[in-house]
């Protein structure tokens, strides 16, 4: 290939990719324009490339120098297309955009009104000296009723009143169940804890009870107990009063009704006055000396109370709420007002 046509193939392929890139109205003409003119495999520029091989030798050190120069305008070119619509698209957007506008504000999501209801118990009563303590929400049979005084005949234990997981098969394998209440924490906490013990465990428990305004087969509770030297109900009493003052307010009133459970003796169901009206929230008493030896504890040595208080309750009085299944709908216009 002579010379001349070699220039004249390149003065031709610069003109060509100068005016497509001038003309490009958008990123994808000017991506386009550039695999056309600059693509590594079937480029217009690559294919001139290939005719320097037909050039003389004496022409090849000119052809070189001009293929060279027409590389370069070509990339040129592409660079001054790009920044062209780069400014066009900063300037649309500036015109565009208001600085003074308010922003658009982000949808934060936040606690469930029962979470919210468990940590602020949680200060409430560290502020009191007590320390949280957890456990399983499976459990044994040893630790959901024995431990707690409560024999193999007790109404309590009946299939209809738990949920059992599994049965035990030929003295193998323990008997496993949903925990129907958090004391089975203090059994936990007492067989590996000296006295004094101060604790409270907050969780879920399971019941199969039929849901309504104030029932669900599973709940919260709040479990509190102390044991130290020379511990009486007066203490149990001083306790729920400070508790219910620093939770729904000092115009609260705490009432005590006699009542039975197998692990603590006397027993008392634990009502509180607010707004003129009085409300159960759960049962107290002091820990029955058989739920002391069961842990190792001595009865002659120390005593103790406990405590256990539903904990939807507490929030659904706390907001006016009548219903406590609404706390689990999973109702965001209901959720949104916590």
């Amino acid at each position: 290939m002579a010379l001349t046509e070699f220039l004249s193939q390149l003065d031709e392929l610069a003109a060509a990719a100068q005016s497509a890139f001038s003309s490009a109205a958008d990123a994808a003409a000017v991506e386009a324009a550039r695999v056309e003119f600059l693509g590594a495999k079937s480029g217009r520029l690559k294919a001139v490339q290939k005719g320097l091989g037909s050039i003389p030798a004496a022409d090849k050190p000119a052809a070189g120098q001009r293929f060279n120069a027409v590389k370069q305008q070509i990339e040129a070119a592409l660079e001054a297309a790009q920044k062209r619509l780069a400014g066009t698209a900063t300037q649309a957007t500036a015109a565009g955009c208001d600085p003074t506008t308010p922003g658009t504000p982000l949808a934060l999501g936040h606690l469930h009104p029962i979470t919210q209801t468990i940590e602020e118990l949680k200060d409430i009563m560290g502020r009191l000296g007590f320390s949280v303590a957890e456990g399983p929400e499976v459990e044994d049979e040893w630790h959901n009723f024995e431990a707690l005084n409560i024999p193999a005949a007790h109404p309590a234990r009946d299939p209809l009143e738990n949920f059992y997981l599994t049965t035990a098969s030929s003295g193998t394998a323990p008997t496993m169940l949903l925990r129907s209440q958090t004391s089975t924490v203090q059994i936990r906490v007492m067989e590996h804890t000296k006295p004094p013990v101060r604790i409270i465990s907050l969780g879920r428990v399971y019941r199969p009870d039929t849901a309504d305004a104030t029932h669900y087969p599973m709940f919260h509770q709040i479990e509190g107990l102390l044991v130290d030297r020379q511990v009486t109900m007066a203490d149990l009493k001083s306790v729920l009063r400070l508790f219910a003052a620093s939770y729904l307010g000092h115009d609260v009133h705490i009432r005590f009704r006699p009542s039975f459970f197998p692990f603590t003796e006397p027993s008392v169901e634990v009502d509180m006055q607010w707004q003129d009206r009085w409300i159960e929230f759960g049962g107290a008493g002091m820990v029955d000396p058989h739920v002391l030896r069961a842990v190792g504890y001595d009865p002659d040595e120390v005593s103790g109370f406990a405590f256990g208080l539903g904990v939807e309750r507490l929030c659904a009085r706390r907001h006016h709420v009548t219903d406590i299944r609404e706390f689990y709908k999973k109702d965001v216009r209901f959720l949104h007002q916590f």
